[in-house]
């Protein structure tokens, strides 16, 4: 067996912490890092460019790009003078409140869903309205075999995990037999549902991230 690379997220940012560190200076550390590139962005600038007119390294302006260190005030005083802006614009939103949402197990709303008069439950773990569109998380829990089983469509993208039970679940043209631990990505818009109930009784989630038209 060859060994496969791991892929590498190069949207975001991670950085070590030590234990004592407060939260909050790792916020404005982002908020300084996301500034940064945007307004050298805007300048049509490298990173190397933007070190070289700031006066700093090519790897310590990477590093504050990347939020991995902490800016000191006199090089935050160059890079606000090489960007031609008031200090205070370094930390835009460095104060906005990043929504997160927490349920206690066995606390989910229970909500009412096609399936339910099939004997199928849904437990809500969460609905978060981001800046792009909005997840919500479903707690799925199949306990009755049923003669018909609802197919599901919808606006984008659906993450199936299986945590219990076995199950046929169809999308589009294709069925795939569930086990647990297994998991499914599908497009919402085609159709998709169980078609047999293999082993009950069953617990997956759903994951569903609706489109910005659905927001």
């Amino acid at each position: 067996m060859t060994d496969v690379p791991l892929l590498r997220n190069e949207s975001g940012t991670a950085r070590d912490r030590d234990p004592s560190e407060a939260i909050e200076d790792l916020e404005f550390e982002a908020a300084i890092g996301r500034n940064v590139r945007q307004l050298r962005q805007q300048q049509g600038l490298t990173v190397a460019d933007m070190a070289a007119r700031v006066g700093i390294s090519k790897a310590m302006m990477s590093k504050i790009e990347n939020a991995q260190t902490s800016c000191s005030l006199s090089t935050l005083a160059l890079l606000a003078k090489g960007f031609d802006v008031p200090v205070t614009t370094l930390f835009r939103g460095a104060d906005v409140e990043r929504p997160a949402a927490f349920v206690k197990a066995g606390t989910g709303a229970r909500i009412v869903r096609n399936g339910t008069r099939e004997g199928h439950e849904y437990q809500l773990l969460g609905s978060l309205r981001g800046e792009h569109k909005r997840l919500e998380c479903l707690e799925v829990t199949l306990t009755e075999k049923s003669q018909t089983y609802p197919l599901f469509q919808h606006p984008g993208t659906e993450f199936i995990y299986m945590l219990e039970g076995v199950m046929d679940y169809s999308h589009s043209r294709s069925v795939y037999q569930l086990h647990p631990g297994d998991s499914l990505q599908l497009d919402g818009e085609g159709a998709h549902g169980p078609v047999d109930l293999v082993q009950l009784p069953i617990r997956f989630l759903s994951v569903v991230a609706f489109p910005d038209s659905q927001v």
